[in-house]
């Protein structure tokens, strides 16, 4: 089994490489920065994009959409959110997505029952709006409606796909406060994806399978 993992420096994507390469699978894992075992990726650039999606063999099986930004965390509304910001996040949470999976279509579609997870956030869910953190609330929003759209176009060549929540995990990003550690969430996060099928496409669901309203 072949897996793809974008963002797997650290955090959540870093244990989902380690506990998948665990099991015996093949796991090409990037980041930005490249080194320790991964590809340099900016999933944002059209060259790297290209240059990965060559070097990458086929098929893959599993493609899991994990990197990504909090970059207005805390920002006030009065003097936060700048469109400096706004332009960065969207590009890197939703276009990100977006071009990984355009670039490896190839080797999605080489896969017999190839998957794409979307890591999204319960944070992006339309029935849920505390305030604040304008950006990366519509961020995600907008990866889960990428993914559900994404569900749509691929369900008839037999590629499912899903966006997830990973819990409030104690990350870099989550912070030392977070509900569970990384271990818990990736675990949680895998029997998803193993669940995922062209049955249950354009699903959004958190990692211990709670289905999370739209």
């Amino acid at each position: 089994m072949h897996i793809v993992i974008t963002g797997a420096s650290r955090g959540i994507g870093a244990e989902l490489k380690r506990q998948f390469e665990a099991q015996g699978a093949q796991v090409t894992g990037t980041s930005t920065a490249g080194g320790n075992g991964l590809q340099t990726l900016d999933v944002t650039d059209p060259a790297q994009l290209a240059a990965f999606a060559a070097s990458t063999a086929s098929p893959v099986d599993l493609l899991i959409c994990n990197a990504g930004l909090y970059l207005d965390k805390g920002q006030a509304l009065e003097t936060g959110f700048g469109a400096d910001t706004w332009a960065r996040q969207m590009q890197v949470n939703v276009a990100g997505p977006f071009l990984t999976v355009q670039a490896l279509l190839p080797q999605l579609r080489a896969a017999s029952g190839a998957k794409i997870a979307v890591i999204a956030s319960a944070m992006g869910s339309q029935q849920r709006a505390p305030g604040g953190s304008y950006i990366y609330r519509a961020s995600k929003a907008a990866a889960v409606n990428l993914a559900r759209n994404l569900a749509t176009d691929l369900a008839a060549e037999g590629i499912a796909v899903g966006a997830y929540h990973p819990g409030w995990v104690k990350t870099d990003m989550g912070g030392e406060g977070a509900d569970i550690d990384v271990q818990t969430s990736a675990s949680g996060l895998i029997s998803r994806m193993e669940n995922l099928s062209v049955t249950t496409t354009g699903c959004f669901e958190s990692y211990d399978g709670t289905v999370v309203p739209f």
